[in-house]
């Protein structure tokens, strides 16, 4: 009985033995297979961790160019200091290293001494630092005789050369080198290249091992690019913006953008006030002035609009009623479709209504035009005979053509942000009204890079062409990888209406409307622009968009132009007025740089502009000769036998009759003398003016100037102390208030 009763109990303990090993073997098993299977990637990633360390390389970001492969923006090297923890095994060592960064970078000590106490091989203390600051620790590692603790990383920032100009196009990076706004955003993917690493072996206590486990990835730099912009336009661009800017007393900034009509290519886009890329987080102290005076928790909100103003780039994010300026576009369909001739008669009483129940829309002349002519129309910018020339042309196609010119699409310029136009409706239905301001260019929106686009259309022969600023992909040996190509999307008006077009915009620019845009030697075409828009000034008051958009030289365009200046508040508020002028000053620049041939009428002769010669080493008999035989008048300064010095300078243009100061050798210091006041005069009294104080000036703007032309500025200002024969640029409009 015992006995069988031992064996019972013997074989239930083996059933249950085998039972608790099939349990224990099945939860190995399911524990092995979550392990590997499920967890196996993630274990062998933290072991990874464990066992390597990653070095980061930074690549390279390529460079920006202009056209003329100057750089605008690059990369210069700087360094990433980076505290080895594991090598720091004594007190000693740590407080010594931690001294001596504290010393060279300015962190707080104890800082340091917290950071190289960590259980790691790797902590960044300070990012982009410059060389001066790496060959210091450098000088203390070496002197301390330090192997391990303190490791220099090649690193690199961004540097903009130029500093603001063309910031709104380049944009900016951020602290990772990652492109935040302009070309190094859009073309981010190409000029970050791709970072290397270096991959070391690390043992138990986390130091790392010989050479022998040590892998190289090395980094791959970003591809460059070569932009269509002309860093010498952009500059004229942007010099006489400001100027306008500060003449006409702008609230809400400006812009200019030049195309070559035929390409595409833009060859300045300038946005005032820029910023500088290399400090983009820095507001002009005006703007943080305010700031600092709202309530605290009102600062951040009010801060960062204001950057994002700031970096907005107003020539293809903002959109703005055209104005007068797109009667060019409506004269264009007109001319295209037939409805009108250069010799159609309109008759203009100062006023007219579209239809019945609805307001008068007023011409900017209150007794009206009379009978005219459409092209005496366009140049006189009569508003009464261009909405009975958009009733002509019809709602549907106005709105067929107005597709057609590029304002209901995006041109697909390669910049970010774009914005898109802003129609009455979206599938163009438009009432009798709405076509009538239409035609005027009112109540609607569209971008300043669409209208520069448009214009070009009538200049090149009637080809709708993409915009870009990039005109090439750049590898590391600056060979070519690809170019961007002029991209024609489609035709939209004959040869023949552009020629048309042209010649009534040239009449327009010569005796019209757009005289103020005149260039002495150099056939402009173009049109005006005054748009009204919300106001800013409060409730009841009117602000306007002053504009001009033109061509030259009108015989075989090669440029485009669009000044665009928003909230004008000094004397005049009128595009024929503000923009004009200023038209006309950058092209008398560009065009030349451009090297455009110069034809002169003869009342323009009459004037001429001559080079002023070098004159230095020569006798002074000789240098009077020659000053006289070029319609100079010699002012001699001194008793010598030659000339040392002369004003102005060499190779500077003065109008004939000017005076040119020649300097000698003996009692030949120079002379000073005050600046008066320009504006406001006729171009007879500026240039009596000049004489009598024995200076020059540079006649700007206003056709021929001498028949009912003011001068309304000058680019030195009055009472300034100048050396004798200095050349003032004087600014003339015709203030007819001309739209």
């Amino acid at each position: 009985m015992a006995k069988g009763t031992t064996v019972r109990m013997w074989r239930r303990s083996l059933v249950v033995l085998i039972l608790l090993s099939v349990i224990g073997f099945t939860l190995l098993i399911l524990r092995l297979i979550k392990l590997q299977l499920v967890k196996g990637q993630e274990l062998q990633k933290m072991a990874s961790e464990q066992q390597l360390a990653d070095t980061k390389i930074s690549a390279q970001r390529g460079t920006i160019y202009d056209r003329n492969m100057k750089p605008l923006a690059q990369s210069a090297t700087v360094w990433t200091v980076v505290l080895e923890p594991a090598y720091l095994k004594t007190d000693e060592k740590k407080e010594l290293v931690c001294n001596g960064l504290h010393e060279i970078l300015g962190i707080e000590k104890e800082k340091l001494l917290s950071l190289a106490s960590k259980r790691t091989c790797y902590v960044v203390v300070k990012k982009k630092i410059e060389n001066d600051i790496k060959d210091k620790i450098m000088e203390f590692k070496k002197e301390k005789n330090i192997s391990g603790g303190i490791r220099l990383i090649e690193d690199y920032k961004r540097y903009y050369p130029c500093e603001k100009s063309a910031s709104a196009v380049l944009g900016f990076t951020g602290a990772d080198n990652q492109g935040l706004a302009g070309i190094e955003s859009y073309y981010e993917k190409l000029l970050k290249g791709e970072d290397g690493h270096i991959v070391t072996a690390q043992n138990a206590i986390g130091t790392n091992m010989p050479f022998d486990y040590e892998q190289l990835i090395p980094a791959k730099n970003g591809k460059s690019l070569k932009l269509t912009i002309d860093e010498t336009i952009q500059k004229i661009a942007e010099k006489n913006l400001r100027e306008g800017i500060t003449n006409n007393k702008v609230m809400n900034r400006a812009v200019i953008i030049v195309m070559d009509v035929n390409t595409g290519e833009i060859l300045a886009m300038a946005v005032e006030e820029g910023f500088d890329p290399n400090n983009p987080f820095k507001l002009p102290e005006e703007e943080q002035k305010r700031i600092d005076e709202l309530p605290e928790e009102e600062r951040p909100k009010a801060k960062s609009e204001a950057l994002s103003k700031q970096w907005r780039n107003k020539a293809v994010s903002d959109v703005y009623y055209p104005g007068s300026v797109f009667k060019m576009v409506v004269a264009s369909m007109a001319l295209e479709l037939g409805v009108v001739d250069e010799k159609t008669p309109f008759h203009c009483s100062g006023a007219i209504k579209p239809c019945e129940g609805v307001r008068p829309i007023r011409c900017h002349k209150r007794g009206g035009h009379g009978a005219q002519t459409f092209l005496e129309a366009l140049c006189h910018s009569c508003n009464p005979a261009f909405i009975m020339t958009g009733q002509k042309i019809g709602v549907e196609k106005f709105f067929e053509y107005y597709k057609l010119f590029g304002f209901h699409e995006k041109t697909g310029i390669d910049l970010p942000g774009e914005a898109s136009d802003l129609f009455f409706n979206a599938d163009g239905s438009m009432s009798i009204t709405d076509l009538a301001v239409a035609s005027i260019g009112q109540n609607f929106g569209v971008t300043p890079i669409q209208m520069v686009t448009a214009a070009s259309v009538i200049a090149n022969g009637g080809k709708l062409v993409k915009p870009h600023v990039v005109k090439e992909i750049l590898d590391s040996d600056l060979n070519t990888c690809e170019s961007i190509n002029t991209y024609e999307k489609r035709r939209v008006i004959s040869k023949e209406t552009s020629t048309r077009v042209i010649d009534m915009l040239h009449k327009n620019a010569t005796t019209g409307s757009a005289r103020n845009a005149y260039v002495a030697g150099y056939r402009i075409a173009g049109k005006t622009g005054t748009s009204e828009k919300i106001g800013l000034s409060g409730p009841g008051q009117k602000d306007y968009i002053s504009s001009f958009c033109g061509f030259a030289p009108a015989d075989d365009p090669k440029i485009a132009m669009l000044v665009f200046f928003d909230t004008p508040k000094g004397d005049f508020y009128y595009g024929s007025a503000v923009a004009a002028p200023v038209f006309a000053r950058a092209m008398q620049e560009i065009l030349p740089y451009l090297g455009v041939k110069t034809e002169f009428t003869e009342e323009e002769k009459e004037k001429l502009e001559v080079s002023v010669p070098n004159l230095m080493g020569k006798k002074v008999y000789e240098a009077r000769d020659i000053a006289q035989s070029l319609s100079l008048i010699p002012i001699i300064q001194g008793n010598g036998d030659s000339v040392i010095s002369q004003r102005p300078q060499a190779s500077e243009r003065i109008p004939k009759g000017g005076t040119l100061v020649i300097y000698t050798d003996s009692g030949g210091n120079t002379t000073k003398v005050k600046v008066p006041k320009f504006t406001g005069m006729s171009f007879y009294g500026a240039s009596k003016a000049a004489s009598l104080a024995n200076l020059n000036i540079k006649i700007s703007g206003a056709g021929n100037a001498k028949e009912g032309a003011v001068s309304v500025s000058q680019d030195i200002p009055e009472g300034t102390e100048v050396e004798m024969g200095t050349v003032i640029t004087v600014s003339f409009v015709h203030s007819d208030h001309v739209r």
